[in-house]
């Protein structure tokens, strides 16, 4: 049964999660997770999945989940379509939007929740668990991430009317995170970073994770310095290479193994974080270096595919989003 809104056990918040399954593999893990939340904080997942699947889900959960279906909005980014239909939905003010493998517990809701008292969206930071190989060297792109100011978490908590307001965000872009984080902050409102609350959230098949390597580079698109730096490691590497000169090439590994231990140390990562992460992230950095020329290419041939689709725009600039804010 759905929570008692009566009950002061229950948070004063809406879990949304947009869903959009193919196959059930994951479906036992996801519904013993959202069985055990429901009672803490009304969960609704909407659900774009085929009828099948659709249906399988609903007898699954029940009464105990919320269960709706998108409602129609513009852009091909379905994600964004799941989120915008549960926030309209939501019959509270904080509302967390989380992606299918984001583990979060009751008492890191609360937390969550409470920091929104004086903010308009909190961001907590992910950790995988468990951490086969593949996801030790996706956290090296994490651990960069913090050590350089912020990563970007599959879960958000946000002040529900801040967004409304604000219009919604853009179903058109491949990075919704940020354009979600950009729209808020565009419209005046203010993003509380909270580094310190880790967040489980379950790794993807390696299969999978090797799939995403360009998808994730082409995110640099919507940060165009990054995206310079991320390009121009390539290049450095093969005048190196050319040259016989390691020094360059060593001055990079280390560089950014200190910006990732930098990362692992912030907010108590180190309890956390393996050390291993940190020490592969001149892997990583490899990884993006040839990846961010091949965004590149997806991007003048058409964007980049998703869903039977192309999106062509990572997330909008500050600067647009900022102008239609002030329409």
């Amino acid at each position: 049964m759905a929570p008692d809104p009566h009950d002061l056990d229950v948070l004063d918040a809406e879990y949304v999660l947009p869903l959009r399954w193919e196959h059930d593999d994951d479906l036992d893990d996801l519904t013993a997770y959202l069985l055990d939340l429901a009672p803490h904080v009304p969960v609704t997942v909407v659900d774009g999945s085929p009828q099948a699947r659709f249906a399988a889900h609903a007898a699954a959960w029940g009464t105990a989940v919320r269960h709706l279906r998108p409602a129609p909005w513009p852009g091909a980014n379905g994600k964004v379509g799941g989120v915008m239909t549960g926030v309209r939905a939501a019959r509270a003010e904080a509302v967390v939007i989380a992606d299918d493998d984001v583990r979060w517990t009751p008492d890191q809701l609360r937390t969550a929740v409470a920091l929104l008292a004086d903010a308009d969206v909190v961001r907590a930071q992910n950790v995988f668990r468990p951490l086969p190989w593949h996801a030790r060297w996706d956290t090296a792109r994490s651990l960069v991430n913090r050590g350089l100011g912020e990563d970007f978490p599959g879960t958000l908590v946000v002040r529900r009317s801040s967004l409304l307001r604000a219009g919604g965000y853009a179903g058109d872009v491949l990075f919704e995170n940020l354009e979600l984080l950009r729209t808020i902050r565009a419209a005046g409102g203010v993003e509380r970073d909270a580094p310190d609350l880790y967040v489980e959230r379950r790794p993807p098949s390696a299969r999978y994770f090797w799939s995403q390597r360009v998808r994730q580079a082409y995110d640099s698109l919507a940060q165009p310095p990054r995206l310079v730096a991320e390009a121009s490691v390539l290049p450095v590497l093969a005048w190196s290479l050319r040259r016989r000169r390691a020094a360059p090439a060593v001055a990079i590994g280390v560089a950014v193994v200190l910006v990732a231990w930098r990362g692992r140390e912030r907010g108590g990562g180190a309890a956390v974080f393996p050390a291993t992460s940190a020490l592969l992230a001149p892997v990583w950095l490899l990884e993006r270096a040839v990846c961010a020329w091949l965004a590149l290419a997806r991007r003048v041939t058409g964007g980049m595919p998703y869903r039977g689709r192309r999106l062509v725009r990572a997330a909008s600039s500050t600067r647009a989003l900022r102008r239609r804010c002030t329409l």
